[in-house]
């Protein structure tokens, strides 16, 4: 799967990824519940974030990681962590494209552990400036929560379509 980092962005997987962000937001707003403590809200968006890191590696887990972000707070009302976001899952997308992506399983597992926890921190830093330190603090768990989720979700799933992936995109 090494193979699938290397290779330069073509029409076909920027039209790919483009339907991944589209995908990823969908969903999270149709799952997505509200956090009325930490003004924000669980949803599935580190699924597909995740997803587009192992197979398109940082690239694609930023681009994916970022846009969706950005959206899925716009389209529900949170616009004042809209730019947050951007940077805490693009962050957290680029991460585990960067560690993840074309390696073991068990690399695969740290690296999606790695970008969980820098969305949590990044989430938490966010919630302490916009509201409170406790307010930080309360968002912690559901993050965690959010993070491992979509990590158990994107594994099994990146396991099962890489090996379409690669010969559709023709990587």
């Amino acid at each position: 799967m090494s193979h699938l980092v290397e290779t330069k962005f073509n029409t076909r997987t920027v039209a790919t990824l483009g339907m991944l962000i589209a995908l990823n937001v969908v969903i999270s707003i149709f799952f997505h519940i509200p956090i009325p403590m930490t003004h924000g809200y669980i949803n599935l968006c580190d699924a597909g974030i995740f997803i587009a890191a192992l197979i398109f590696g940082r690239r694609g887990g930023v681009i994916v990681g970022g846009a969706s972000g950005l959206l899925l707070d716009l389209l529900l009302g949170y616009p004042q962590y809209m730019f947050f976001s951007l940077i805490a899952h693009g962050l957290e997308g680029w991460l585990a494209g960067y560690l993840g992506a074309g390696k073991s399983r068990g690399r695969q597992i740290a690296a999606l552990a790695t970008g969980t926890v820098v969305m949590v921190l990044g989430y938490f830093i966010t919630d302490s400036l916009l509201y409170t330190l406790a307010t930080g603090l309360v968002g912690v768990p559901t993050n965690l929560i959010q993070g491992a989720a979509g990590a158990v979700l994107a594994f099994p799933i990146v396991a099962g379509i890489s090996p379409f992936v690669k010969a559709r995109l023709k990587m």
